[in-house]
């Protein structure tokens, strides 16, 4: 659960179901509060050596809340697709589509972008938190645009000791702008003082995309940054982390058929 996009009631109803102090506290305050809880239950699990269990647990929990909220938006969108102006359909006719495949086809759509967005913040989430296991002190950073105005500043998905790691479950953008921006994003992030390191899960299967990847892999390797895709990309997290997290979400997924 991103705890940063948390409205001030939610938040302090999360912190009363943790026994945490809610009284005179900012924001700020109770998110911070939050992160030092979550850091001793940490700790304590590497002392006892539960982690990899409550590890496991964590994530379970974050695909359990993703998957009820991504069951929400489908169940609302598809009601709401139920008043829609289908004049278009006239159109798919043309094409050879029936009304009713024209219907799935939009279904479809719709579905697909909500689980696109999904799939992606849930992976960076659960990735970060493989990495939040393994250093205590990391974490999300906002650093100041340096070269620009717009945006007036770039996110850091885990500043993980001086590597600055932006985490992707896959990028199929063939945008030239976002060339662009990227390659003001590292060269911002290197004028802070910090490593650019991209990792991307899934690399794109398009030929543009990938002429896109290629791209922002020279992009990174000119400032002495790093850039893992694929295979590569699950292995460099094991390595900074120490937990296997494609094995652990199999796992998951396994158990979930199974169910």
């Amino acid at each position: 659960m991103k705890i940063e996009q948390l409205k001030m009631p939610e938040l302090k109803s999360y912190c009363e179901t943790l026994n945490i102090n809610i009284k005179k506290k900012k924001k700020n305050d109770l998110i911070q509060a939050i992160y030092d809880y979550q850091r001793k239950e940490i700790d304590d699990a590497i002392a006892d050596g539960s982690c990899l269990s409550l590890l496991k647990s964590k994530i379970q929990n974050i695909a359990d809340e993703y998957t009820r909220n991504l069951d929400l938006k489908i169940t609302s969108r598809k009601k709401e697709m139920k008043k829609d102006d289908n004049s278009h359909y006239l159109i798919y006719r043309v094409l050879g589509m029936s009304d009713t495949e024209g219907m799935l086809i939009d279904e479809y759509q719709n579905t697909g972008r909500f689980l696109y967005k999904y799939a992606g913040s849930f992976l960076e989430e659960a990735a970060s938190l493989c990495i939040f296991f393994s250093n205590s002190n990391g974490g999300k950073k906002i650093v100041e645009n340096t070269e620009g105005k717009k945006p007036k500043t770039f996110e850091i998905d885990f500043l993980n000791a001086n590597d600055a790691v932006e985490l992707k479950w896959r990028d199929a953008t063939t945008d030239g702008d976002h060339i662009t921006k990227e390659h003001t994003r590292v060269k911002v992030i290197k004028a802070h003082g910090y490593n650019p390191v991209r990792v991307m899960f899934y690399y794109p299967q398009r030929e543009q995309t990938i002429k896109i990847q290629e791209t922002l892999k020279t992009l990174y390797k000119g400032v002495q940054g790093e850039y893992y895709a694929g295979d590569d990309a699950w292995d460099y997290l094991t390595k900074i982390s120490g937990y296997d997290l494609k094995v652990i979400l199999t796992e998951i997924a396994d158990n979930r058929e199974l169910s």
